[in-house]
């Protein structure tokens, strides 16, 4: 097929030629003092991104799941109790990852596209009167799964609200360097994502920002056994900038030109305001079509994914098979209990109109090649009337790239 594939999944996002040109050099020697620079750019770049002056960048050569796991083993002893919610497949993957290592996890259950709320995490909080207290509240701040994105701000003011000292502990991996995060303002203390998407990376780098307040509470109680996820040879290495193992060098080179791109000339500010356009042209064009999105509430709507419900009768499943193999446009599925019942774009990363009107345009050929109910042009014509009443800035780096 000619022409280029659209690839429209949640994530891994699009690489833009800037990050893929950086990291297509010869591996340098990461003992070096350009590795060393290297490695103390991209720190400062993610903390930027984090929303941090003084949390630690953790690295590893691994998926966000690693970083995840990473995350509970430093800072949860053996028994730990944990809260977390279950909203959809990765919120729900948290406590899952929890309980493997044992800790003693009190999972609440939602309707996957809702939204855990402020209120519930207070009342949960304010609850738990036992003389072993929650540890830690796991939180997934945009769900995957289901395009829901939960209020952070809210929930660290109902921790405060309850009085209750917990770890806040918020994977990112579908929102960071999207949306907007505020490590220290929301006083969270680590962040869990993967490289793979908003940061317009491929696969391979799980990645942490840990606040002041866990890394005291890890060496305090000593976490859980670990030999490869302990975060103290990385901070004791990242001094001089090294690392306590082979590290995944060519990413490091993306990472960085990708900070830049965010960080640098386009501005996180006008990151989170392009992915909010680009999301609120496809909430219009799900509009336009007659169908519902799996996120109930409007207010939480995720600016990086949407999740999609078919018309009764139809397989999703169906619909992605035809669109990759027909047109070359790779969706999301839906996954878990929304497995044939859902689809989802994915609108986050090196993204902009254009493109996202490409992959309207090749659903609406989807849905009429397979007999779907669905007026052709609609989801377009609603697309483009959203962007119209919001006028784009061309990000500094559009030229360049």
């Amino acid at each position: 097929m000619s022409g280029r594939s659209f690839l429209q999944i949640p994530g891994p996002t699009n690489l833009p030629d800037r990050v893929l040109r950086a990291m297509d050099r010869p591996v340098i020697d990461h003992r070096s003092p350009e590795f060393a620079q290297l490695t103390e750019d991209v720190r400062v770049g993610l903390r930027r991104v984090f929303g941090t002056r003084d949390g630690a960048p953790m690295l590893y050569p691994a998926s966000g799941t690693g970083a995840t796991e990473a995350a509970l083993v430093n800072v949860l002893s053996p028994g730990a109790r944990v809260l977390s919610f279950n909203y959809g497949l990765f919120s729900g993957g948290l406590g899952a990852i929890a309980r493997k290592f044992g800790y003693d996890v009190d999972e609440v259950q939602l309707r996957w596209g809702q939204a855990v709320t402020p209120a519930l995490v207070e009342d949960k909080l304010r609850a738990d009167s036992s003389s072993n207290p929650y540890d830690a509240v796991l939180i997934c701040h945009n769900e995957t799964s289901t395009g829901v994105t939960v209020d952070i701000a809210g929930i660290r003011q109902a921790m405060d609200a309850a009085g209750h000292d917990a770890l806040l502990i918020v994977d990112t991996v579908s929102s960071l360097a999207s949306m907007e995060f505020l490590m220290d303002e929301w006083r969270v203390d680590i962040i869990i994502c993967g490289s793979q998407k908003g940061l317009m990376l491929p696969p391979g780098l799980g990645i942490l920002g840990v606040s002041r307040r866990a890394l005291a509470v890890g060496a305090q109680n000593g976490g859980s056994p670990r030999h490869f996820w302990d975060w103290e040879p990385i901070m004791r290495e990242n001094r001089i900038g090294l690392f306590p193992y082979t590290p995944a060098t060519l990413m490091l080179f993306g990472l960085r030109e990708a900070l830049r791109m965010l960080v640098e000339e386009e501005g996180l500010s006008n990151v989170y305001a392009r992915h909010a356009r680009l999301a609120s042209a496809v909430r219009a064009a799900v509009h336009g079509w007659g169908l519902s999105t799996v996120c109930e509430d409007p207010s939480t709507a995720s600016n990086t994914i949407t999740a999609v419900r078919t018309p009764a009768g139809v397989d999703s499943n169906e619909l992605l098979k035809h669109a990759r193999e027909r047109y070359g446009l790779s969706l999301g599925g839906g996954i878990g209990q929304l497995s044939g019942q859902a689809f989802r774009i994915g609108h986050l990363g090196s993204l902009n109109e254009l493109e996202v009107l490409g992959t309207l345009g090749g659903i609406e050929l989807s849905f009429a090649d397979l007999g779907i109910d669905v007026e052709m042009g609609s989801g377009l014509l609603a697309a483009q009337r959203a962007f119209t009443s919001a006028p784009a800035r061309v990000p500094a780096f559009a030229a360049a790239d």
